[in-house]
């Protein structure tokens, strides 16, 4: 339980740089989303979701 607390954590950090540094661009952004393709959002998210996963592998490895 304590993992998922610090990882949850992280994540929390890490979604709100954006809304920290840039929020008129962040703001800009989400204008412009609803004219994406469904497909190519779903493929930013499919990489997004496996470049987590490969630094979640890496950083389990260098924990063992």
């Amino acid at each position: 339980m304590n993992l998922i607390l610090v990882a949850l954590g992280l994540m929390m950090v890490f979604e709100g740089i954006p809304l920290f540094c840039f929020p008129d661009q962040l703001k800009e952004l989400a204008r412009k989303l609803p004219a994406l393709e469904n497909s190519t959002l779903r493929s930013i998210g499919l990489v997004l979701m496996l470049l987590g996963l490969a630094v979640v592998y890496m950083g389990k490895g260098a924990v063992d």
